[in-house]
């Protein structure tokens, strides 16, 4: 199985290096640039079509590995309804990125596709389910689990895109998600030859990207941002892994208690910074969809840090979340966790704003 998770990765990889500098082409002719403003931290104007690359790169692995994977287990199936509904999805969320990346979108008109979009994997039978007992809660019935499946997803896809503010910073989050649920269902071998192959080529697919991301120069005109054919559809893949992997459903593995703190786990940092921007908002009686500066990233900044200081020090926090819930599921639930985790968020949050610079010296 490793070869081909190998060779998904690796094929991806490469597709992501050959496509990146043609997009790189096209923005150039097209003129297709993030300019920089007052609330962007970026000083030139840059490419914002990465993400075109990560569909296509991630597919290509995923049929070439398929044509060469042989069905020698029961249960791996090489696609079933549930990834066929995703993929379809996926290919929604995609389009609708690279519409709003090209002409714009309102961020309602974004939303409410995002939440027919999400719509999709329920109706095909893919919901939570179960919370293994998180806050006291189990089994939870259809007609509920539909509407927080729904929620979940559409939260999840929103706040990888809203975190993708300085480079490498929702690549980084979302490799480090991706290589946690790649290891998780590996551990449980559920349909190997599915998930974990997509899972795969999508890792190959953000680490070409991060090359250009990171490594590039505006000069040489080899730096590229993510844009929202990237964010978005990293979102919705990171939504349906959540989703796919709270479900119970003994036909495919067993009750798993951590079914749920898993996917919190992975994903904390970015949860968590969309909740604490959301509540700031409605707090100070401002608009939930327009952009501002109130992200983690942009605070960190504001204590004097670097744009590459900042994202190891997000990485390392996301890092660490996954190290101490690990240790924390040993000895006490996962509500407990999920408590400890919040007010760690907190106290981190109250450190930076004790350090952080007022604007108008920031701007001096």
């Amino acid at each position: 199985m490793t070869i081909y998770l190998l060779g998904a990765f690796l094929l991806s990889l490469i597709c992501g290096l050959v496509f990146t500098p043609l997009i790189l082409d096209f923005c150039k002719r097209k003129r297709l640039y993030d300019i920089p403003n007052e609330r962007k931290i970026h000083k030139n104007a840059t490419p914002r079509m990465g993400g075109i690359s990560f569909f296509p790169s991630m597919m290509t692995a995923f049929f070439i590995v398929l044509l060469f994977t042989p069905v020698v287990e029961e249960h791996t199936l090489p696609v079933n309804i549930w990834s066929a509904v995703f993929l379809i999805g996926l290919l929604f969320i995609y389009g609708i990125g690279i519409v709003d990346d090209l002409v714009g979108l309102k961020a309602t008109t974004k939303f409410t596709i995002q939440i027919a979009t999400a719509c999709l994997l329920p109706f095909a039978g893919l919901y939570i389910n179960n919370l293994y007992g998180l806050f006291g809660i189990y089994e939870i019935p259809y007609w509920l689990g539909v509407p927080l499946t729904v929620f979940i997803i559409v939260f999840i896809d929103n706040a990888i895109n809203l975190i993708d503010g300085i480079d490498g910073l929702a690549a980084g989050l979302s490799l480090l998600a991706l290589a946690g649920f790649l290891a998780y269902f590996i551990y449980y071998g559920v349909y190997v030859y599915t998930y974990t192959i997509i899972v795969a080529g999508m890792m190959g697919a953000l680490v070409a990207f991060a090359y250009f991301n990171l490594f590039g120069s505006t000069e040489r005109n080899t730096k590229i941002f993510m844009g929202d054919s990237g964010s978005l559809s990293l979102g919705f893949t990171l939504g349906f892994l959540a989703v796919k992997c709270a479900m119970d459903n003994t036909n495919i593995w067993p009750t798993r208690p951590e079914a749920v703190i898993m996917p919190v786990t992975l994903l904390f940092v970015p949860i968590a910074d969309v909740v604490r921007v959301t509540l700031f908002r409605l707090r100070h009686r401002k608009p939930l969809f327009d952009a501002d500066k109130n992200h983690i990233h942009h605070k960190l900044i504001r204590t004097g840090l670097s744009q590459h200081q900042t994202l190891a020090c997000i990485l390392t926090l996301a890092l660490w979340y996954v190290l101490m819930n690990v240790a924390l599921y040993m000895v006490t639930s996962p509500t407990v966790i999920v408590i400890v985790d919040i007010a760690l968020y907190c106290a981190v949050n109250i450190c930076i704003n004790k350090n952080m610079k007022p604007e108008e010296e920031e701007k001096a």
